[in-house]
């Protein structure tokens, strides 16, 4: 759900500008947006866990390995972060919707 210029027709604003609200397919697109919204949330909720719990064990000799993993984790965690947005934008485009192609995404 993105706010952008309506270029379609003249302003009457006297700023020069019409701004209006698109949902070029209704509720579908506000869903799968909330999807991967919280998808990406879970996840990054995920990466400061594994590195949180990562840095207190890497404090003690005897669990500096379990940290390591722990840290190693977050890392593909990490990368899961663009793989979700992909997904987002290639799921958006096989149905159609117009939004989830410009630079004002949200980062998910």
């Amino acid at each position: 759900m993105n706010a952008t210029p309506n270029t379609g027709t003249p302003s009457t604003a006297a700023s020069g500008s019409d701004w209006s609200l698109r949902l070029p397919l209704g509720d579908d697109e506000v869903v799968i947006n909330d999807r991967y919204e919280t998808l990406s949330i879970a996840n990054d909720v995920l990466i400061a866990l594994f590195f949180l719990i990562g840095s207190v064990l890497f404090l003690s000799d005897s669990t500096q390995t379990i940290g390591t993993w722990l840290f190693i984790l977050g890392s593909v965690e990490f990368l899961a972060r663009p793989a979700i947005r992909l997904a987002r934008r290639i799921h958006l485009r096989r149905i159609g919707a117009t939004t989830g192609s410009s630079g004002a995404d949200h980062d998910y």
